[in-house]
């Protein structure tokens, strides 16, 4: 691993190198070699590029007009990036919109200063545009896919699918919202696994967030143990044990008796919490109920097996 690491880095300076002398002969080679044909070759065909001294000389006044057109552009979209920030910091959604309006911003200033740009280099702009504008037509037909994504995030936004931050669940894949992109969307689930996903390859969908979720805990009992008397002892604990876990929005409540097991009788205790809590509140739970029967010597029997043997009558 070093030693490639070690070729790597050499490769790069070798590089960097050729790089280096490349623009030193092509700037200076009326200096390093005056008065030969290498010289002359070099200043009429590469050294155009590098002699930056009479670039700026003979086009001051287009750089400068190109910086400052660079510096109004910049503090436009600035101003504009605020003024979306400021509209859209209420909620997830309004802040999702705002991304979305502050890419659409970036991407519109961009190709007006790249236009007014080539305007000042005297550059036909309408006969660029004319042809972009076909060059446009052609290349949409190859990228309806990307527009259909494209339109499947705007439909997802403004008709509040979901939104960052929220909990869902897609192609058996449950996470949180990271991100809503222009084409794709980012979720991350409880293991840091990240599924980016097509807008438009969203078809179904689960919002978690949409409401409160269940926390619930799923306690065995023996069936020796009297069940009306376990039944009090767990409601009469339901308030310290809220009090235990502050995640908990409403509840707990007690649920009854979710099943006759085939060596417990299995009751159950509900609690409403965000998505977000749900996993750390059910363990919790399960803790809290277990230290009261602990503490009530209610026991959590064991799975049991019973073993017949036949006995072989001797004659």
């Amino acid at each position: 691993m070093k030693e490639k690491t070690s070729n790597l880095d050499l490769h790069k300076w070798i590089v960097l190198v050729i790089i280096i002398l490349f623009i030193l002969v092509g700037s200076l080679a009326g200096v390093i070699f005056p008065g030969t044909a290498f010289a002359t070759v070099i200043g009429n065909s590469i050294g155009k590029f590098f002699d930056v001294i009479s670039l700026v000389k003979n086009n001051y006044i287009n750089i400068l007009e190109s910086i400052a057109i660079i510096f109004f552009i910049g503090i436009l979209f600035y101003v504009i990036s605020v003024i979306i920030k400021l509209i859209t910091r209420k909620n997830s959604r309004s802040e999702t919109i705002g991304i979305l309006f502050t890419s659409i911003a970036k991407f519109a200033c961009l190709v007006i200063a790249l236009i007014l740009v080539l305007s000042a280099w005297n550059v036909p702009t309408p006969t660029l545009l004319a042809g972009a504008g076909i060059v446009g037509l052609a290349v949409s037909f190859g990228a309806q896919g990307l527009l259909e994504d494209v339109f499947a995030g705007l439909s997802i936004i403004f008709e509040k699918q979901f939104v960052v931050g929220n909990f869902v669940e897609v192609e058996d894949f449950r996470g949180e919202v990271i991100e809503i992109g222009p084409r794709n969307t980012r979720i991350k689930n409880i293991l840091g696994n990240i599924l980016i996903i097509a807008n438009s390859d969203i078809r179904r969908i689960v919002n978690l967030s949409e409401d409160l979720s269940f926390a619930i805990s799923e306690i065995s009992i023996e069936y020796s143990a009297d069940i009306d008397k376990v039944e009090e002892i767990i409601k009469k604990s339901l308030p310290s044990i809220k009090e235990k876990i502050p995640a908990i929005i409403n509840g707990p409540i007690y649920d009854g008796v979710e099943q006759l097991g085939d060596s417990a009788v299995i009751v159950r205790v509900v609690a409403h919490c965000d998505e977000k809590d749900r996993i750390s509140v059910r363990r919790v739970l399960n803790k809290e109920l277990k230290r009261v029967l602990d503490e009530n010597g209610i026991n959590i029997p064991f799975p049991q097996l019973v073993i017949h043997q036949a006995i072989q009558n001797k004659e």
